[in-house]
């Protein structure tokens, strides 16, 4: 990292900061989300990892509400698009004007045009507009009338959509549906967490009243120390046969993609860092492994009748792919060392 990068972003955080600054945002989110600690955490691993989050679920269990407070912990522009049938392209992207006192075109940004834009229900708008975000989510710039503006960082990508089966949704493309990091589903409460719910949200919405606790310039930071989180080869090399496996199953015939084992490692670097380490795990691989490669594979016809989702397939393949057992210590690795020299992967502890 050069000293400009670091003059930049303020230096590199201490991992305690790091993760007091991560454990408050998700504090902060769960005044609104209640008992749904490991969805937040990894929304917050997704944005740290330079990536956008897809959130699918039935209507009613706060898909929007995770996303707009993920946004309001935040002090950054935020945007929220709200996706319809007739919503156009130009309208998230953004459209050249006529000024009749200049004589001349001048652009007016769309809503895609904030650090974090939340896209509600985005599988309710046209194929056409929904492919209007695959440039800013791949390369973060939009492209109007041959000129091409950035987005500022932080950016990301946050949308939810209600399941394909619903009335009035349309599939997203597949190139867009890989271009998102994560997607997870938020699930039904549990029956003490909806209790709570009642008497906090009874009255009056918490959403209203919740105030940031970080900043843009914060979670740059943060992100630029994600990036230095420390991956060993033999995670690397057990990363790649992961989403090998997937190219090579039987009931696929899609499996992930190049940029899919990238997100992997850049989302498990986010999750490392958030638990306070220096340095990735294989089980932090596995983890992420559903979240990260399910929404972006297809399944076989043969697949499809046996009713094996995606979520099986890759859960599946997980536990069948053999964890790398040992590997050559680093300086990034804290544990005691072993008397050969060598220190085995310990999973993390529930």
């Amino acid at each position: 990292m050069t000293q400009q990068t670091r003059d930049e972003v303020g230096g590199l955080l201490p991992h305690d900061e790091f993760r007091a600054v991560g454990d408050a945002i998700v504090a902060n989110i769960e005044q609104v989300i209640e008992g749904k600690t490991a969805t937040v955490q990894l929304a917050l691993a997704v944005l740290l990892a330079e990536g956008h989050l897809l959130i699918e679920d039935v209507p009613g269990v706060g898909k929007t509400k995770l996303a707009k407070a993920l946004a309001r912990s935040i002090d950054c522009s935020v945007r929220r698009i709200q996706f319809t049938p007739d919503l156009l392209p130009s309208d998230v992207t953004g459209v050249s004007v006529y000024n009749q006192e200049t004589h001349d075109f001048e652009f007016r940004p769309g809503a895609v045009f904030a650090n974090l834009v939340v896209g509600d229900e985005i599988n309710r708008a046209s194929p056409k507009t929904q492919s209007a975000l695959l440039e800013c989510m791949e390369e973060r710039q939009v492209t109007v009338d041959g000129v091409t503006y950035p987005l500022q960082p932080p950016f990301m990508v946050v949308a939810t959509q209600n399941p394909i089966e619903m009335e009035g949704t349309y599939p997203l493309p597949e190139a867009q549906r890989d271009r998102f990091t994560a997607r997870i589903a938020m699930g039904y409460p549990d029956a003490g967490a909806e209790l709570a719910m009642l008497d906090g949200h009874g009255a009056t919405d918490p959403l209203e009243s919740l105030r940031p606790v970080s900043d843009a310039s914060t979670v740059s930071r943060l992100i630029t120390h994600v990036r230095q989180i420390h991956v060993a080869d033999a995670v690397k090399q057990y990363a790649v046969e992961l989403v090998t496996a997937t190219r090579e199953a039987p009931d696929l015939r899609l499996g992930a993609s190049p940029r899919a084992t990238l997100q992997l490692l850049r989302t498990a670097r986010a999750v490392a860092a958030l638990e306070g380490r220096d340095y990735v795990l294989p089980d932090d691989l596995q983890v992420l492994a559903v979240p990260v490669l399910a929404h972006r594979i297809i399944p076989t016809a043969d697949a499809q009748l046996a009713r094996r989702t995606t979520d099986t397939i890759v859960s599946d393949l997980v536990h069948r792919l053999p964890l790398p057992q040992e590997r050559r210590r680093s300086s990034y690795d804290t544990r005691p060392a072993a008397n050969s020299g060598r220190a085995p992967y310990e999973p993390r502890r529930a």
